[in-house]
């Protein structure tokens, strides 16, 4: 039995997995460790399925939607942890390491890794320092941060909440009403594409945005509709 779940939800995101298995093959290799590498497609048109195949990770394909295809992959497999870990992502070698130091401990535990955007403006490191340090405050993480947790403390709080949007940070709030998490300082890669495509402050001022009307209430099913049209 693995003690670790890697679930990876993917649409259409061959490149940036080809990358991301490349990654945990070369720093998970060196460790010995056991570990179950689940890539859950939503439907993708591109060779997504065929490229984590390749890699020797378990594919399973639903429906569209990120916390279908999270819950999916979470129920697959029967490891103590889980890593819900985002296709466009990078794994260091010092990542790895932070992530094994926890499972070690052998105390059930959740929390997620401090994140660096993938681009080279100077403008991308002031958001990086904003995003880590509103979580490291707040204790809500999002999935680019590369959340894990241990299946014991998932499974209190009813698993990955089924919404078309925030399942991330409904999650978290969740998860740290029983648990304060652990916020590593680790830097965690993740693709700056959404701040490229529409623009920093444009990309800011739009999730937060967001984030507002969810706490006051507003549908995850209508945050998803603003989302992609803002």
């Amino acid at each position: 039995m693995s003690t670790l779940s890697i679930v990876i939800p993917v649409l259409n995101d061959a490149d940036a997995l080809c990358r991301v298995l490349a990654d945990l093959r070369e720093a998970l290799g060196a460790r010995g460790r056991q570990v179950d590498i689940v890539v859950v497609d939503g439907g993708s048109r591109d060779r997504s399925v065929d490229v984590a195949r390749a890699a020797g990770a378990r594919v399973l394909e639903t429906g569209r939607g990120r916390a279908r295809q999270l819950a999916a992959g979470a129920a697959a497999g029967d490891a103590a942890w889980l890593w819900l870990l985002h296709a466009d992502s990078r794994v260091g070698a010092s990542v790895i390491e932070a992530l094994l130091r926890v499972i070690d401990a052998q105390l059930p535990a959740w929390g997620r890794f401090d994140i660096r955007l993938s681009g080279a403006r100077p403008t991308l490191r002031v958001v990086e320092w904003s995003m880590n340090s509103r979580s490291r405050l707040t204790g809500i993480a999002t999935g680019d941060q590369g959340i894990f947790v241990h299946r014991t403390l998932l499974e209190r709080v009813g698993g990955i909440p089924q919404q078309a949007l925030m399942e991330d940070v409904e999650l978290s709030a969740r998860l740290k009403r029983i648990a304060p998490p652990r916020c590593l300082r680790e830097r965690l890669e993740t693709s700056s594409r959404r701040w490229d495509a529409r623009g920093i402050v444009r990309t800011i001022a739009l999730m937060w945005w967001l984030r507002a009307l969810y706490a006051l209430g507003v549908t995850p099913t209508r945050l998803e509709r603003i989302y992609y049209r803002g």
